[in-house]
């Protein structure tokens, strides 16, 4: 996974609360290969009918929103099951970032796990994102050494963990960062086969483990 720092993009207004992982991806459609791309399906059931037809009015499924990377919603997104092919749909739909005032707790770290930024921003800040953008997506910046979301005058701060900040800029997950600390892993093991070598069956105290 690449890592970044800054992003400009088209952003898009999803005037929504409480958008579930459930309705990010419908459990029917997580059968098939992430290689086959999951971003086809996001928000499916919001975006279509009960024929399977596109829903003209939603905000994803306008014209001037094609190519948006940058989505802005409201409070409690990706709430709901723990289901990391929500944030699959997102990054394969071609979304960096989203802007919202509260993420579900699973959500927001596989977000970051898969390089999708989480911004959260203040509930004002939020409706004021989307009243800049109620008449049509617009092009935005998100930078995270800054910890700002920029759109158009707009300027709004979002909060970032330094845990969550070193994942996104170098490209990193929970086993990359567990990675920088190889040698004390290996040298603690080392430590620990010397003092109890019982703890390895098959190990002479010589040996150790391996």
């Amino acid at each position: 996974m690449t890592g970044w720092r800054r992003h400009e993009g088209l952003a898009v207004a999803l005037p929504v609360e409480g958008i579930d992982t459930d309705q990010l991806i419908p459990a029917r459609f997580m059968s098939r290969p992430r290689s086959a791309g999951y971003g086809g399906y996001l928000l499916h059931d919001m975006r279509r009918d009960a024929e399977g037809h596109p829903v003209p009015a939603f905000p994803l499924e306008r014209p001037e929103t094609a190519g948006a990377s940058i989505l802005v919603t409201r409070r409690n997104f990706g709430g709901g099951s723990s289901r990391e092919a929500a944030v699959y749909a997102l990054i394969d739909a071609g979304f960096r970032a989203v802007v919202a005032p509260s993420f579900g707790d699973i959500f927001a770290g596989n977000a970051v796990n898969n390089g999708l930024l989480p911004a959260q921003v203040s509930a004002e800040d939020a409706e004021r994102l989307l009243a800049a953008l109620a008449a049509g997506p617009l092009g935005a910046e998100v930078d995270i050494d800054a910890g700002a979301v920029t759109l158009g005058g707009l300027a709004c701060p979002f909060a970032l963990s330094e845990a969550q900040r070193e994942k996104l800029v170098n490209g990193w997950d929970d086993i990359d960062v567990t990675r920088r600390h190889e040698e004390a892993i290996a040298a603690h093991r080392a430590a620990l086969a010397a003092a109890r070598p019982w703890l390895w069956p098959g190990a002479t105290r010589d040996q150790g483990a391996r």
